[in-house]
């Protein structure tokens, strides 16, 4: 295997690792008495929508990288990079509509339920910035013509990198829906 790939595959392994120990937290933490019960937002919702929108423009550029089309790529890339940031927006909206409900990160007036949540999502919204953050990179690559069908690996494993964001999303997404 290609020692980069590996290394994404290793990264990608310890965030499942700890994803799976904070819900595992979540799942014991939840069995004590002060457990609070509310709606999660509805921003999260429609950002799971954009987030799978996202994906989909991912593999568009990747698709774009393999046949040459350095414009569709272009043009998909920052398309996953708006999609990306709308997510980000979507889910501090979220917080807000967290708020609303009086479900706070901490401090007197919070409640564990509600502070795994904001955790879960912000250590998400954490790994999605640094997703965005290798999409500059390829992006700017690409600007430069360095990323296409020639040199396929970086846009390969940018597009796996988020591929994997979106399914962990759906997942958390899920997850608290069913266990909130």
């Amino acid at each position: 295997m290609e020692p980069k790939k590996f290394l994404l595959w290793l990264f990608i392994v310890t965030i499942v690792m700890l994803f799976a120990a904070m819900t595992s937290a979540y799942l014991v933490r939840s069995t004590d008495g002060d457990w609070l019960k509310f709606d999660l937002p509805n921003r999260f919702l429609v950002s799971t929508g954009v987030i799978i929108l996202s994906s989909v423009t991912m593999q568009w550029a990747f698709g774009a990288a393999k046949n040459n089309n350095r414009t569709m790529l272009l043009v998909a890339l920052t398309g996953t990079i708006i999609l990306g940031l709308i997510f980000l927006k979507l889910q501090v909206d979220g917080w807000g509509q967290l708020v609303d409900q009086k479900v706070f990160l901490g401090g007197r007036y919070s409640n564990p339920a509600g502070s795994f949540v904001y955790i879960l999502s912000g250590l998400h919204g954490f790994h999605l910035i640094t997703g965005l953050i290798y999409l500059l990179i390829v992006l700017y690559s690409s600007i430069r013509t360095q990323a296409g069908s020639l040199n396929l690996l970086q846009i390969e494993m940018c597009t796996t990198y988020w591929h994997f964001l979106d399914l962990l999303w759906i997942y958390l997404f899920v997850f608290l829906q069913v266990n909130n």
